[in-house]
């Protein structure tokens, strides 16, 4: 299949660029597939400790070096309706391996916090930092050195992304991300967000309001807008990390347990004891990551992964950067509309044709790069299928829909909803952002307003309360930067800022924090790097100075003298409370050594 030129022409420039640090990459998995099944270098002690409370027919196993075992990571709680269902997989992995010939120990577990439960919170802090954190717990589980492939057992925003960047650390073992899927569907997103607008303006309580979140958030698996936890699931199947059809199957279902025992089957198939060897780390390369961001932007995916994505490749030696995501989203139509850019959940995004129409539609186009290798084998043409349950109770997989059944949720790719992706890098006098805008409609994608200054999210919500929001203007939130509190998603503006657009006020949003993943109608350019604290230009923002933000022509300025802006002094903030109480104060030096936004915001590589 022949691939777009400019998909291609990023992807050449790419590995051009990443051939310093590709190349030593490649050579360290290479030493290290070198070494061969890694149970033999352990002692008899090391052996022992290893296979101590396992039973008679695993321990005999894993003493010799021919049968494979594979390592579960999981992000199991009970908290997260994402993460609950997690709970019966390792006994069920471990079975279907023995079945299999082969074994399965959980290697270890990391945390997983829920984005929904602490937005606006103190914990929220810690969100993005919970990246790195769980890479290096996953690596710590995995440092034992007992496994032959690894299984990783994760769905949510920072889970995913961080799990993703401990596989390529380990990326000469076979790599599958096993999936949850999402929750069935409740209270229709559009409800849901009338009656925080409502709740927002006083015209409905608390009460009105935890009713209507319990309708949306109501049962086992993965919140059904298209935030970052459902943008995680996409990229691991378009990347090729899961088994083929397998992202958004409900949880307990038939389907979703028997792609759950495929998924066991496969990745004992794919170890080096076997034909069809895949260690992760050879099996990701530039064009994959290049895929994962052409299926970011066809489907309106998260602005999180702007972050999170240019970490991801990081891992693995490749070097991806904003622009190259922005040049990415030029190319690629929108080709799925799925909340907060429709009234459609991921469910009817699935029923539609889901991620086999998604995958067919953009590999006719010439928008993916089909010779990828994938832990189903060579070629992402075989994810271009719909799985579903055999009579005997197994996988079988039908070639994608022809057309897809709900055409106003996916679209054929010579008939987009509309000719770009939506995601688009800002430049200008204020620095770098990226601005999500496949829900903010035409009129509202040039704001040129005055600037109101806000130092937290909290404060915007006062002003908002008081009345104080009046006229056209631009929210500029800073000192909310990797550095001086972990860059939260400032979810708490969402409500006040879409009420005020509403009534007819020209608003838009300029942070150096984050929003989340199914932020919408509202342009916000975010990320601003660099950020308040380290004296970027956002900081020398005065009340009440001209600020456009410009979607269309992809700029972020301050309508300012420039001599007179160079001359201003950084303006300075009082950012002791972010430094202590719920866990903040263990995670200081992280926040000091965070990398910029555009270089992932985080400490790892």
């Amino acid at each position: 299949m022949t691939v777009d030129t400019r998909i291609a022409a990023v992807t050449r420039r790419i590995i051009e660029r990443s051939k310093p640090t590709r190349e030593p990459y490649l050579a360290r998995v290479k030493d290290a597939v070198s070494k061969g099944p890694h149970r033999s270098v352990l002692s008899c002690g090391n052996l022992a400790h290893g296979f101590a409370a396992c039973g008679v027919t695993d321990k005999a196993n894993l003493s010799g070096d021919t049968v494979p075992n594979i390592g579960i990571i999981t992000a199991y709680n009970d908290m997260l309706s994402a993460h609950q269902p997690f709970e019966t997989y390792p006994q069920m992995i471990r079975d279907a391996a023995r079945e299999a010939g082969g074994v399965a120990q959980v290697a270890g577990g990391v945390p997983a916090m829920c984005d929904g439960v602490t937005q606006g919170q103190p914990g929220m802090e810690l969100s993005l930092i919970s990246r790195d954190v769980i890479a290096m717990s996953a690596a710590i589980g995995l440092s034992h050195n007992m496994f032959d492939a690894a299984l990783y057992l994760g769905v949510c925003d920072k889970i995913v992304p961080g799990l993703f960047i401990a596989a390529l650390s380990f990326g000469h073992l076979p790599t599958i991300f096993v999936p949850a899927g999402p929750m069935t569907s409740g209270l229709p997103n559009d409800e849901k967000a009338r009656i925080r607008q409502l709740y927002a303006e006083g015209k409905v309580g608390r009460e009105e309001l935890l009713e209507a979140e319990s309708k949306s958030y109501h049962g086992p698996g993965t919140c059904t807008f298209y935030g970052t936890a459902n943008s995680n699931q996409m990229l691991m199947e378009i990347m090729g990390l899961h088994m083929p059809g397998a992202t958004f199957v409900n949880p307990g279902t038939p389907l979703r347990d028997a792609l759950t025992k495929e998924a066991t089957k496969r990745a004992l198939a794919i170890t080096a004891q076997g034909n069809e060897f895949t260690p992760v780390g050879e099996m990701i390369d530039e064009r994959s990551i290049v895929n994962g961001v052409v299926g970011l932007h066809a489907t309106g995916g998260s602005t999180n992964h702007t972050l999170h994505l240019v970490a991801m490749a990081r891992a693995a030696g490749i070097i991806l950067t904003w622009e190259d995501i922005a040049d990415l989203s030029d190319a690629v139509p929108l080709l799925a509309r799925v909340y907060p850019n429709s009234l459609a959940d991921v469910n009817h995004f699935h029923a539609a044709g889901g991620m086999g129409y998604l995958i067919s539609q953009l590999l006719k186009a010439g928008y993916l790069h089909e010779d990828v290798r994938t832990i189903w084998g060579q070629g992402l043409s075989a994810y271009a299928v719909e799985a579903k349950l055999g009579p005997d109770g197994t996988v079988i997989r039908e070639a994608a829909p022809e057309v897809s059944a709900d055409p106003k949720v996916i679209s054929r790719a010579e008939d987009p909803f509309q000719p770009n992706g939506g995601l688009k890098m800002l430049t200008g006098n204020l620095g770098k952002a990226v601005i999500k805008i496949s829900a903010v409609k035409a009129e509202h994608q040039v704001i040129e307003a005055p600037a109101r200054i806000f130092h937290s999210q909290h404060d915007l919500q006062a002003a908002f309360k008081a009345g104080e929001l009046t006229g056209d203007f631009v929210a500029v939130v800073r000192f909310q930067g990797p550095k001086v509190n972990g860059m939260p998603e400032l979810h708490k503006l969402t409500p006040p800022l879409g009420v005020l657009q509403d009534r007819g006020q020209k608003i838009a949003l300029v942070t150096d924090g984050r929003m989340s993943g199914a932020s919408g109608k509202v342009p916000a350019a975010i990320h601003v790097t660099p950020e308040a604290l380290d004296g970027g230009p956002i900081s020398k923002i005065r009340e009440g100075d001209m600020v456009r933000v410009d979607a269309r022509a992809g700029t972020l300025e301050v309508l300012v003298d420039a001599a007179e802006f160079d001359a201003r002094k950084p303006a300075e903030a009082d950012i002791s409370e972010y430094e202590t109480g719920m866990g903040r104060e263990l995670f200081g030096r992280f926040r000091a050594l965070a990398a910029t936004a555009d270089q992932g915001a985080g400490i790892l590589g």
